[in-house]
């Protein structure tokens, strides 16, 4: 048996599943304007947008960002601004590295020391 899904549009323009059915044979016939029907992998929801980006079932996933992913990839940021020693904050000088002040001094032509 082949899983279906009724497909609308919504006003954002995403494609939503609106509908699931399971039968054999043929994709069943549409009659709304504005629907189409696809068979659609196991674990496709009814909710699920095309592209959505969380409990992705093949091209298909509710609507957003996966908020692990988003850690991972924040983990991963700073794992590699540890190794590379660069902290990526630079501006407000959080996490910046400092260098350490020396004396200055100016040449011998007469300058000031501090």
């Amino acid at each position: 048996m082949e899983r279906w899904a009724t497909i609308v549009t919504n006003d954002e323009g995403q494609e939503v599943i609106s509908a699931i059915a399971q039968m054999e044979g043929g994709a069943p016939d549409v009659r709304k304007g504005n629907a189409k029907v696809e068979r659609i992998d196991k674990g496709v929801k009814i909710g699920m947008v095309r592209g959505g980006g969380i409990e992705k079932a093949g091209e298909w996933g509710f609507p957003g960002d996966d908020p692990v992913a988003k850690v991972r990839e924040k983990s991963a940021a700073k794992a590699e601004a540890a190794k590379t020693g660069k902290t990526g904050r630079g501006k407000k000088g959080k996490d910046t590295p400092v260098e350490p002040e020396t004396d200055k001094t100016e040449g011998e032509d007469g300058g000031s020391q501090q």
